[in-house]
């Protein structure tokens, strides 16, 4: 399959300017895509534009990815109700430094025939004098038509409008692709839907300026089916980096994918073959309980992000969250399991803590009779295990590799307790 039409089947293809199709067939081009360095890690929502860059080497075509140390200085209005705060040059360096690891990844920088680069915009955008640029490039554009691209017009219909800062976007990311196309003859600019006021915008600047004709093509902007924002959580964003979100939270996320969303996320997100993936429709739509593409899904893109050996944890600390055998479990996988857990540090006697007494201490009950009355009507367990006896106590002994006991009232209240030696 071509890397059109892979696009195609894979959904990815949003829109094109005339003519991708054919670029794409003819031989090897040099495409990129802008990453922008607003933190020091990327997150689950720009996976799709990595993806994208990823498929484009395994076809044979040379990827650049640009991180805009020059436009992250800046910030770009597209798909922003409001203006970014400005980082400093420390930051974007220091932000620059984690996303090039993470693209690492995905993306062979040793590759003999078509390596992939990684570029920093700031090597011209931070040298080019005020003067010169908006003699060679700002005379390119007319006020008129940068008005009409909707990332504009959503700003300037917005309550707070748009700043000359950010309304100066467009031609900035129109001399990256320039400049792009001098330095490695780079003729198509890929990124998402509501990039494309931007991407066109240097399509038609090479065009005036090189005589050549450049090409653009956008990825859709991935929700789920129930339109909330894809990546987002209510404990926020799902980054990349494992020190943010752990790899078990990583690949847990992906396994809570929605059946509506799932087919459509091994399409973008792994490099699943087409036969595989539809026998795993056929799965879910004849045993949607097993949840065989939403497992498929989690394993192929956490090897991706974290690597296999990542996914072997995740799946083995998994079995932590009502397995009766927690007591023998990995200390490290039960606290990355309920690392979102509220925990108390006690220390213990040898004589330990009346069971009552420490669901109190902890707050998961308002008093100690009201722990006796849980515990004999079977609401509370120890280290998942069904507590049947309201005057016991509680010792190091007790605790999972002598150092953690798991309270939990109900099915959802847990509480993790570190426990000490008095």
């Amino acid at each position: 399959m071509d890397l059109y039409n892979e696009f195609d089947w894979r959904e990815m293809l949003y829109d094109a300017t005339e003519g991708v199709r054919d670029a794409l067939a003819a031989g090897s081009l040099t495409g990129y895509i802008g990453f922008d360095p607003t933190a020091p890690s990327l997150h689950v929502g720009s996976l799709l534009p990595v993806m994208a860059l990823a498929r484009m080497q395994r076809a044979g075509h040379s990827p650049i990815a640009i991180v805009g140390g020059g436009t992250g200085l800046i910030g770009d209005p597209s798909g922003k109700s409001h203006e970014r705060t400005l980082l400093t040059r420390e930051q974007v360096a220091q932000h620059l430094a984690g996303i090039r690891t993470q693209l690492e990844r995905f993306l062979d920088f040793d590759a003999r025939a078509n390596p992939a680069r990684i570029v920093d915009n700031a090597e011209w955008l931070a040298t080019i004098d005020l003067m010169s640029f908006l003699r060679d490039i700002g005379k390119h554009f007319t006020v008129n038509v940068m008005l009409g691209k909707e990332s504009v017009k959503r700003r300037i219909e917005s309550e707070d409008g748009i700043s000359f800062t950010e309304f100066s976007y467009l031609l900035l990311q129109a001399y990256d692709f320039l400049m792009l196309f001098d330095r490695y003859r780079c003729t198509l600019q890929l990124g998402g839907s509501d990039q494309w006021g931007n991407i066109t915008a240097g399509c038609d600047l090479i065009r005036k300026l090189r005589g050549v004709k450049a090409h653009g093509l956008v990825l859709p902007l991935v929700t789920t089916s129930a339109g909330v924002k894809f990546g987002k959580t209510e404990a926020g964003a799902v980054w990349l980096d494992p020190s943010r979100t752990s790899p078990f939270h990583f690949y847990q996320f992906w396994l809570n994918t929605d059946d509506r969303d799932v087919l459509r996320y091994l399409k973008f997100f792994t490099f699943l073959p087409r036969e595989t993936i539809n026998a795993l429709a056929r799965v879910t739509s004849e045993a949607p309980e097993r949840r065989e593409a939403q497992r498929t899904l989690a394993r192929e893109v956490t090897a991706l992000v974290h690597g296999s050996e990542q996914v072997t944890r995740a799946e083995r600390a998994a079995a932590v969250l009502f397995d009766e055998s927690v007591t023998s479990a990995d200390v490290g996988d039960v606290l990355i399991v309920f690392a979102d857990a509220p925990s108390t540090e006690l220390a213990l006697t040898a004589e330990g803590m009346p069971l009552a007494e420490m669901l109190a201490t902890v707050k998961l009950v308002t008093s100690r009779s009201e722990a006796a009355r849980l515990v004999k009507s079977g609401g509370v367990y120890v280290n998942n295990i069904r507590a049947t006896d309201e005057r016991a106590r509680l010792r190091i002994a007790d605790a999972i590799g002598g150092q953690v006991i798991l309270l939990r009232k109900g099915r959802k209240d847990q509480h993790v307790v570190k426990v000490r030696p008095a």
